[in-house]
């Protein structure tokens, strides 16, 4: 694994390097996916059956379209019963924790009458896109639907590709079942995004999407952004690793290599201010990786984006991870809590050497849907706000209004608009 200095100009040249994963600079399929989406908003069921044979090699109808009681009976059957025990726990996890997120709708009163108020209410109906196949992954099911039936949702719907035998990868079904979703249906990519964004015969519109996908997926999350609400446009995986010299290189060198056996866009950063640290992990890596089942993938993902960067001091080096602003940050230092202080962009953080990231991936509690691509900067992780709305409550009393007219008027007439200042000023003519 590469060993770089960390200098300005190094940052730099990183932070580009990172940038060029982002969907956005993958302009060159757009055109793809909005014809997709252009035939589903008008064809309805027939594009998204089409389509479905075209790319999944599968014959859809209205009659199969949906998941049946029977193949979710028959994928409880095919899984062991320890993962299942497994899933309900994390399920349980997942649940406790983002019901600590749940708000309050509140109203406040004053002695001249006027109340004003928040009223929180839950979407009516949530979509979830789950990727199938080689990338099927049970654990975001459950960390998309969970905080959707915390928020109090409706109903919720997922949707996911079926393999060419018209049946859906198993574990898929049993999370969603434990989870708790309402109905699911079996089409994936462009054309399942634009299903739940407009309607078709059989699918229903929905109110907000989330759930991660490959490029087309996720491109066509965000053309149809704006006639639905949508969690995020998701770049590929990263995880950042803050050490210093009393780190265990062979922890690092692990969790570094958890999130570049995901593909080859996935970023694997380590910042120290131990040289010795920085070979000791490197030796590691190139060890854990001739050993792993995804060796082919982990190796192309570090000579993309994997680096160690050795800085002069802990604190240029906390600097370089809040402008990196990484989707997984781990802090293995001396003191991590002291140093977590200083972080200021991460979408989780993991403390301490028994902190690994996959713990937040499956089991722990706090969602693994996070900001990628520099955007913890500004985004949060998935959680019950995702699936509220709020909706601000306004009463004034005659004895409030007249107290605060002559001030609305004065303002709207500032902006030029009498009917504004008019619309107060009637009340009192």
């Amino acid at each position: 694994m590469r060993i770089v200095e960390l200098t300005g100009e190094t940052k730099k040249n990183i932070l580009e390097n990172l940038l060029k994963r982002s969907p956005s600079h993958y302009g060159e399929y757009e055109d793809t996916v909005n014809g997709i989406i252009g035939q589903v908003r008008d064809r309805g069921d027939q594009a998204v059956f089409d389509y479905t044979k075209q790319f999944d090699k599968c014959e859809l109808t209205a009659e199969n379209l949906v998941v049946t009681r029977a193949e979710i009976e028959d994928a409880y059957r095919a899984l062991d019963e320890a993962l299942v025990q497994t899933m309900r726990k994390s399920a349980e996890n997942i649940r406790a924790y983002h019901e600590k997120q749940v708000r309050q709708s509140f109203f406040a009163t004053k002695p001249d009458g006027s109340i004003l108020g928040q009223r929180i209410t839950p979407l009516e109906r949530a979509g979830v896109y789950v990727p199938g196949g080689k990338a099927a992954y049970p654990s975001s099911v459950l960390m998309n639907v969970v905080p959707a039936k915390v928020a109090g949702v409706l109903e919720i719907i997922m949707t996911t590709p079926p393999g060419k035998d018209g049946k859906v990868n198993p574990g898929t079904l049993v999370a969603a079942d434990i989870a708790g979703v309402d109905r699911i249906y079996k089409v994936g990519g462009a054309q399942a995004i634009a299903a739940m964004a407009f309607g078709t015969e059989s699918i229903p519109k929905v109110d907000k999407i989330t759930g991660p996908g490959n490029i087309f997926v996720a491109l066509a999350k965000k053309a149809v952004f704006g006639y639905v609400s949508i969690d995020s446009v998701a770049g590929p995986s990263e995880i950042l690793i803050l050490a210093d010299k009393y780190a265990n290189p062979r922890y690092v060198a692990a969790d570094l290599l958890s999130q570049a056996e995901h593909d080859e866009l996935a970023s694997a950063i380590l910042i120290t201010d131990s040289a010795e640290l920085a070979g000791k992990v490197s030796e590691e890596v190139e060890s854990f990786t001739a050993q792993l089942s995804r060796e082919e993938i982990i190796r192309k993902s570090l000579d993309n984006y994997g680096y160690i960067l050795v800085a002069e001091n802990m604190d240029e080096a906390v600097d370089a991870a809040n402008d990196i602003a990484s989707e997984h940050m781990e802090i293995l230092t001396k003191d991590p809590f002291q140093t977590m202080t200083k972080v200021k962009n991460a979408g989780a953080i993991f403390l301490g050497e028994y902190s690994s990231e996959p713990l937040g991936d499956y089991f722990a509690g706090p969602n693994h849907i996070l900001p990628t691509n520099g955007t913890a900067k500004f985004f949060s992780p998935l959680g019950v706000d995702d699936f509220i709305k709020k909706t601000s409550i306004i009463s004034y009393s005659r004895e409030a209004l007249l107290r605060d007219h002559k001030d609305i008027e004065r303002f709207a007439k500032s902006e030029g608009l009498t009917a504004h200042a008019n619309s107060v000023a009637v009340r009192f003519a």
